[in-house]
């Protein structure tokens, strides 16, 4: 029988082995996971946006992977009953030369298909979001909000009715090859060869590529997110998503307030350095922080980014900054009674020369193929990332199966 391992379970992962479980209806497909639960880092700690494919290149695989996911899991959380809010997004200009480009990025919207889009001037903002400020804006009405671990939970159920296996508390320890089979083992006592692996790490995604014998670049460089809630009297304040102007300048996107769909409202995220790739607490890990500064890439991309670093230390060290930056766009924001929320940490890819991977990266060979970055739209474009992943997996490792990279 033919076997395969796919190596992580946040919602890409998890993606991953259900199409492949799906294309090899005959091979034993099995999901190794360290956490004892899916989706427990990037995936259960992101802001629950569905992205409608703004930003991205036109033409780039990142749009239209953006666009194939959004229309993939629309019909899975159909079919799940999950909750899923059109509530759409604003990219608020706050001034003239924000507003420039603003128009710029509404090219990009409507050649990447985006449905809906158009500008709005301040009047018209206000109609849409009535407490939000600003001279025009991009409105973006099919921009949505989802539970993405609740997403994940269902792939993985749909896993298992097919025939996978989900094997948690299985940290990869060992990946190494034996002529047509690799042989994986786990912290969880798991010694074992299979046909193809695919690894889908997310924050350790450069690590476990390294115990295949990749090389080190990309390196993971995690930089930490920070969150603020309005309090229950004040989320009317906010009734979808309002997002600034992309800043050229800063290699981040900056704050912005986003409803969820259990109806809270955050103000966020900053962006710095983390002192660790899973340190929500802020503790730090010797190991993770030793990697980064010892890192020339690290230090590179430092000092070319001295302007973005003082903003994001101003939002990182004092509240009242991150709110002041929320305000901007919602006045009415109550400083004095924002409520401490949670952390993401983001599996921020970074090669030697100090640039930030901003697309995807797949490498490995005909046995063992890495998921080693996924950006933002990853997890809105999960399955149609888990499509194109496990197609190239089944091209270079030589196993045939059913087609079904347009099946959500």
């Amino acid at each position: 029988m033919t076997r395969v391992a796919v190596v992580g379970g946040g919602i890409i992962g998890t993606a991953v082995a259900r199409d492949l479980a799906r294309r090899l209806p005959d091979a034993r497909v099995e999901l190794l996971e360290k956490e004892d639960r899916l989706a427990a880092h990037q995936t259960g700690h992101n802001s629950g946006v569905v992205h409608a494919g703004i930003y991205y290149e036109p033409g780039s695989l990142k749009a239209r992977l953006c666009r194939q996911g959004v229309r993939m899991l629309t019909e899975v959380v159909a079919r799940h009953g999950i909750a899923y809010d059109e509530c759409g997004k604003v990219v608020v200009a706050r001034d003239a030369r924000e507003s420039a480009r603003l128009d710029a990025l509404h090219e990009r919207a409507v050649a990447n298909g985006v449905p809906g889009v158009r500008i709005v001037d301040g009047a018209e903002l206000r109609e849409i979001e009535p407490h939000a400020v600003g001279q025009r804006a991009l409105h973006s009405p099919h921009t949505a909000i989802v539970d993405f671990p609740a997403v994940t939970r269902a792939l993985a159920d749909e896993l298992l009715e097919v025939g996978g296996v989900l094997l948690l508390g299985h940290e990869v320890t060992g990946i190494e090859h034996h002529g047509r089979t690799v042989r994986v083992r786990t912290s969880g006592g798991l010694d074992e060869e299979y046909d193809l692996v695919v690894t889908c790490a997310g924050l350790q995604s450069d690590r476990v590529a390294r115990l295949a014998g990749e090389q080190g670049d990309p390196q993971i460089v995690p930089f930490f997110g920070d969150y603020l809630l309005l309090p229950d009297d004040q989320r009317q304040l906010v009734r979808g998503l309002v997002y600034p102007v992309p800043d050229p300048r800063y290699p981040f996107l900056g704050v912005h307030l986003t409803r969820h769909v259990d109806g809270e409202v955050s103000i966020g995220p900053n962006a710095f350095l983390s002192p660790g790739r899973e340190s929500y607490d802020g503790r730090l890990d010797r190991r993770d922080l030793r990697e980064v500064v010892s890192y020339a890439g690290f230090w590179r991309f430092a000092a070319r980014n001295i302007p973005a670093a003082v903003r994001e230390t101003r939002t990182a060290v004092s509240r009242s900054a991150l709110v002041a930056a929320a305000r901007s766009y919602v006045p009415e924001v109550d400083p004095a009674r924002v409520l401490p929320g949670p952390r993401g940490i983001r599996a921020q890819a970074m090669d030697a020369r100090g640039r930030l991977v901003d697309d995807f990266v797949i490498t490995g060979g005909d046995r063992v193929v890495h998921v080693r970055n996924a950006p933002s739209p990853g997890a809105t474009s999960a399955l149609a990332i888990a499509g194109h992943v496990v197609g190239e997996a089944l091209d270079r490792s030589g196993l045939t199966g059913h087609d079904e990279r347009n099946r959500p």
